[in-house]
């Protein structure tokens, strides 16, 4: 049974300013997800799902469909306020969804295999996701996950401040924490972070999580749980979020394993519109390299 992949798609980067999932980067119009799932497709994956917005669909299907036929089997599934609140209702007021975690669960009954999930608009590189599909297919299990790790100096802005989820080790070099950190900056020659939280400077050889995230299916009955009660505590709040983090927190409190798999991978993501040539740059030299085609569907 091939792994599949999940791609968070459903968000609208308001920092971005435009539905950026969409937006050709690659030389032939590809966008981030493009080489994303072609790095999946050599990695061994067999099916992509895209969580995406019910509105967004006729689009993505138009974009991904043409592309895709043939090459791996494909789902579109919708985040929806309703979606698996066991009859809560959300605040009238209540605009935004409920986070990734949630997300995530939408895809409950598309995937029955062990599976990756990536956000749409960040681009990893081959080697995580060989490195994934390795774990998928030999390591994981009802109590064992992982998480691909990065270094966070190599996944910095140069155009502002980003937020990055800063792992925590356990004695066996495994997931412990993760702490969100915002208002990351190179400043001088260091890495500061002013969130009011300590350290005010982190280590350059910090690991942090862009949101890579592997998962057996046991996942989808373990985070409905924790939904209804995330809903029966912070449900009344307009901007509480169920994140993956939320999930992988508790999993390893109640005994389970989240390992950290390394990678040599270089990410690269749009955080800002100022990113944009970066990230062109970037996949220009990857694909002098030969690391891509030119044109990655031919």
């Amino acid at each position: 049974m091939k792994p599949t992949l999940v791609i968070l798609a459903a968000g609208m980067a308001s920092r971005y300013g435009s539905m950026k999932q969409v937006q050709g980067f690659g030389p032939s119009g590809e966008t981030i997800m493009d080489y994303s799932i072609y790095d999946a497709i050599r990695a061994g994956f067999g099916k992509v799902v895209f969580i995406i917005r019910k509105e967004f669909a006729d689009n993505f299907r138009a974009i991904f469909e043409p592309k895709l036929k043939g090459k791996i089997e494909t789902e579109y599934v919708y985040q929806e306020m309703g979606s698996f609140t066991n009859g809560f209702e959300a605040p009238q007021e209540r605009t935004k969804p409920w986070g990734t975690a949630h997300a995530v669960l939408c895809a409950k009954e598309v995937v029955t295999e062990p599976f990756a999930v990536i956000n749409a608009d960040d681009f990893y590189g081959r080697n995580a996701f060989e490195n994934a599909a390795d774990f998928l297919n030999n390591s994981c299990t009802d109590k064992c996950y992982a998480i691909i790790g990065y270094d966070l100096l190599s996944t910095l802005s140069d155009h502002g401040t980003v937020n990055r989820g800063v792992c925590g080790l356990d004695d066996m070099g495994n997931l412990a924490t993760i702490t969100e950190r915002i208002n990351i900056e190179k400043k001088e020659g260091k890495i500061v972070c002013n969130d009011g939280l300590e350290p005010v400077e982190l280590s350059t050889a910090t690991r942090v999580s862009m949101n890579f995230w592997c998962f057996a299916p046991s996942f989808f009955s373990y985070t409905q749980k924790l939904f209804i009660e995330f809903l029966e505590k912070y449900g009344t709040e307009l901007k509480s979020e169920f994140f993956i983090p939320i999930v992988a927190d508790q999993f390893i409190k109640e005994g389970n394993k989240v390992e950290i798999i390394p990678t040599t991978s270089l990410w690269f993501g749009v955080t800002y519109k100022e990113d944009a040539p970066f990230v062109e740059k970037s996949l220009n030299e990857l694909i002098s390299k030969g690391e891509y085609p030119e044109s990655l569907w031919g």
